[in-house]
């Protein structure tokens, strides 16, 4: 169905606009300057948004009585309240905000952005259930390209000075969300009548192909950036809107393919015949595969707190604290420790990571859709240990003080920190359900939080004892927290294959 489709790409243009929380180093300098405060309690201010997720089951909760369109606008709401007034305070038009407002501000946005990705994490599930890990890694690698889009529109409409591209970012952090969650909220709907039985390699191919193109310019144009200034940049701009307007392609074939074949088998039916016959048959296999998935896939739908009773709850909360949650720390980190190492490109370690955060979560998706419904071999939990492994190593490889393990490590954790991102969601459906996926995955996700203060700051203070007048210079400054975050991760691999054993136990149970 077309409506499907659409929903997917609702799904995809939400997400693309969602990572408003990866603009935060574009203006951090600025509110650093006016709020005068240091650079520890500038770190805390760049995990506010992570605080936000703490509160996101609420986001959760809202979607199971409300109707998606709806969550959407709120989420935006909270968006437009959180960045809005920090614009107006960067921007002159307030100076009454101290830090503490800004950080409750910072959270306030952070949790809008929970509430925009819990609705599309359902409209992928519920509108492709046999295709949902396909249709969220599709939807929530677009996630990567926020920051380019982001950048490219200030390139394009702002002033060259840092104050005002500063205040340029908060005000489309502000806005954008609305307008886009206000255009797409009609597409974002339970399709109920969506049939488990229909054939969608094709559309997920043309996706695919879409998707990885505009990875691919995105990437070209962020790291090439000597070739890339010879480009004006609303040019840039209006390749990366026409790129985000492609997967329409999709719905509109789909509405062209049903109207042509409604004429056909109305016009000549007896030309048709054969090709019903062909239709039914087709139809009947689908079926047969729909019953195999659904004698595979029997999880009980389970609620909130028979879920943190659970031994799997608490595994999977470990393992994703010392995987999803210590690679989106490095990156936060990213710039202070390039810094430390006397690494000059800290833009280009930035973009490797976003380029292989965004690929990362992609790839999960394509080998779904390469080797379909395959879950006997392994289960997500397990291919959750699997990414993990050089996760671990590529920590490890930290030590080396040459830059070019810097670059190596800084892509493998950001191509493993998204795919394991992107596994997370269909984790979730496998161990407890899909009925109460709202609540239970952000409560899953509320350790990102905990994880972000708790190893963000431990990291800071290592970085504080071994410097000088609170800077600090050479590889050992975070050389214990690399063996540390290093360690933590390989014990996340062995968590990870206990979840898996159970996992694998309780298949075989049902």
């Amino acid at each position: 169905m077309a409506q499907q489709w659409l929903s997917l790409v609702g799904a995809i243009w939400l997400q693309a606009i969602n990572g408003t929380n990866s603009n935060f180093p574009a203006y951090s300098s600025e509110l650093k300057r006016l709020l005068s405060i240091s650079q520890l309690s500038l770190n805390n201010l760049a995990s506010a948004s992570d605080a936000g997720k703490l509160l996101a089951w609420l986001s959760g909760v809202a979607a199971a009585h409300l109707p998606l369109s709806l969550v959407l606008l709120l989420g935006s709401l909270l968006c437009l309240a959180g960045y809005g007034v920090q614009y107006l305070f960067l921007a002159g038009h307030l100076s009454s905000l101290s830090y503490y407002h800004i950080f409750a501000l910072t959270a306030v946005a952070g949790n809008g952005i929970c509430w925009i990705n819990t609705a599309c994490y359902i409209i992928a599930i519920q509108n492709f259930p046999l295709d949902r890990q396909i249709a969220v890694g599709l939807s929530t690698s677009y996630v990567g390209l926020s920051a380019k889009i982001y950048t490219d529109a200030v390139d394009a409409v702002a002033p060259p000075s840092p104050s005002d591209r500063a205040a340029a970012f908060l005000l489309l952090n502000a806005v954008v969300p609305v307008a886009v969650c206000i255009a797409a909220a009609p597409l974002a709907r339970r399709d109920v009548s969506v049939r488990k039985t229909r054939n969608l390699r094709v559309g997920f191919f043309t996706m695919f192909v879409v998707t990885v193109a505009t990875g691919l310019v995105a990437v070209v144009t962020s790291l090439g950036s000597a070739a890339s200034r010879s480009i004006p940049n609303f040019v840039i701009l209006i390749a990366i809107v026409v790129l985000l307007l492609l997967p329409l392609v999709v719905p509109i074939v789909e509405k062209v393919r049903e109207n042509v074949q409604q004429k056909c088998l109305i016009r000549v039916h007896d030309e048709c015949s054969a090709a019903s016959t062909t239709v039914r048959t087709s139809m009947a296999d689908d079926r047969e595969i729909g019953d195999k998935y659904d004698e595979i896939e029997v999880v009980q739908d389970i609620n909130a707190r028979m879920m943190v009773k659970s031994v799997e709850f608490w595994l999977y909360f470990f393992v994703y604290l010392f995987g999803v949650t210590l690679g989106l720390v490095y990156m936060n980190n990213l710039g202070q420790i390039a810094e430390s190492r006397s690494c000059s490109g800290t833009s280009s370690l930035v973009s490797l990571s976003s380029a292989f955060s965004f690929f990362g979560r992609l790839l999960p998706s394509l080998i779904d859709y390469i080797f379909p419904r395959n879950k006997k071999l392994i289960s997500r939990a397990g291919a959750m240990g699997m990414i993990m492994v050089p996760m671990s190593g590529a920590l490890f490889l930290l030590l080396n003080e040459q830059h070019i393990f810097l670059y190596i490590s800084t892509a493998i954790i950001g191509a493993c920190t998204g795919a394991i991102t992107s596994i997370s969601v269909s984790t979730t459906t496998e161990l407890f359900g899909t009925e109460n996926f709202g609540v239970n995955h952000n409560i899953i996700v509320s350790n990102i939080p905990i994880g972000s203060f708790f190893f963000g700051d431990f990291a800071a203070i290592l970085y504080r004892r071994r410097g000088q007048n609170g800077n600090c210079m050479g590889h050992q400054c975070y050389e214990t927290t690399f063996m540390i975050w290093g360690s933590l991760c390989a014990f996340g691999v062995f968590l990870a294959l206990i979840l898996h054993a159970r996992t694998k136990k309780l298949y075989s149970c049902k």
